[in-house]
């Protein structure tokens, strides 16, 4: 039973770690940044902070959010993000997650730029 535990241990602090190793090294972005670099960004871990517009939470076993911070316009001022974490709408948070092109998920749910593995943490108060 004791290996078992340590194991689990083991794996969970790996997981703990991963994330954030993935946190240090990605790079921060706007929402239009993001939609006006995504040919670079495709398959990059992106870090962008801003305000949650929109939730579709357990589609698909995940959940699907909306984030807009001020930047870009009309088709460029909102990112899709999906996440096995949630948030409300007009929470202010912090994102990090892979910028991907062109997912389709079938059921109709295609996305030329998505956001996904995305973790979610409140933002900081200014």
């Amino acid at each position: 039973m004791r290996r078992i535990q340590y194991a689990l241990a083991a794996v969970l602090a790996g997981t703990i770690l991963t994330q954030s190793a993935i946190a240090d090294e990605a790079i921060t972005k706007t929402v239009e940044a993001i939609h006006a670099e995504k040919a670079e960004l495709n398959g990059q871990w992106v870090t962008i902070e801003g305000k949650i517009v929109k939730v579709n939470n357990g589609v698909m076993k995940r959940n699907f959010l909306h984030l807009q911070d001020g930047s870009g316009a009309e088709g460029t001022n909102d990112l899709t993000i999906t996440s096995q974490q949630t948030a409300n709408v007009d929470d202010e948070v912090v994102i990090t997650g892979k910028i991907i092109l062109d997912r389709e998920f079938g059921f109709g749910y295609s996305y030329p730029l998505i956001m996904e593995e995305a973790t979610i943490s409140p933002a900081q108060s200014k």
